[in-house]
């Protein structure tokens, strides 16, 4: 569980983050919502211990991040995966080697890096690509052995930042699939970070809404999307409607501006 009370980061004399509270449930998945520059990426490196932040608490799973040195923070670190908006693949590596490169850091036995790297293969559906190279990958199969490479450490929870922002619809809902399944069938607690509607609405059981550093709005995808606080409206713009169907509340229509 994230627990996160009163939570205030600068950077000199700019607030990005101010007073934050929220709490991310264990094998929840939980969404970050709001436009660049709101400081949902900033957050959610605060949680993963990448930044420092100046007061308030963060909590993950009891222990305080900010009261860990540094080699605690790092042994911490081995249970949060972390994927990206562009991959973060190494090019000249192939896929095998890229999954593995967490466990060979932390000098894993060889027979137990192959046995994970071919499990996690296995389970993000690439291992006909092991021996591939980043750039014969397509999007979606690169987004895929990021993934892999975050649970590679059997890691508890895992960091989704603007994930799918670089992939077409289609593979977008291949990747939120592929989310969906790992939460249900690993337990694993998932926050994403994202502007995009409709990744809220596909897998998000929980969200934040933020706005310049604030929680503007906050709490369960379907209550937020039929109450339509005015920080969501915000978002959607001007030009929206909704409908409902099997008591799933969705966006119809964004404005011209978010699309």
């Amino acid at each position: 569980m994230i627990e996160i009370k009163q939570l205030y980061k600068s950077y000199g004399e700019l607030e990005v983050l101010k007073d934050i509270n929220l709490t991310v449930n264990t094998g929840e998945i939980y969404g970050l919502v709001g436009r660049s520059g709101a400081g949902k990426s900033t957050l959610l490196r605060c949680i993963n211990g990448l930044e420092n932040y100046q007061s308030g608490s963060l909590k993950i799973d009891g222990t305080e991040m900010k009261d860990l040195s540094k080699t605690q923070l790092r042994e911490f670190q081995k249970e949060i995966g972390m994927i990206f908006q562009h991959f973060s693949l190494v090019e000249r590596r192939n896929v095998y080697k890229n999954i593995a490169l967490p466990m060979v850091c932390w000098k894993y036995k060889k027979e137990d890096i192959d046995k994970r790297v071919q499990e996690l293969a296995k389970l993000v559906e690439i291992s006909d690509k092991l021996y591939d190279r980043p750039r014969m990958l397509s999007g979606g199969q690169k987004q895929r052995v990021a993934i892999a490479r975050a649970l590679s450490m059997n890691a508890n929870l895992l960091l989704c930042d603007e994930a799918t922002s670089a992939l077409d619809p289609n593979t977008t809902q291949s990747v939120l699939n592929l989310l969906r399944e790992l939460n249900q069938k690993l337990g694993i607690t998932i926050v994403v970070v994202t502007h995009q509607m409709e990744v809220v609405r596909q897998i998000c059981d929980t969200i934040s809404i933020l706005e310049n550093g604030k929680i503007s709005a906050s709490g369960n995808v379907k209550e937020i999307f039929l109450k339509k606080p005015q920080a969501l409206l915000g978002l959607l713009g001007k030009d929206y409607s909704y409908a409902e169907i099997p008591g799933i509340v969705f966006t119809l229509l964004l404005s011209r501006s978010e699309m």
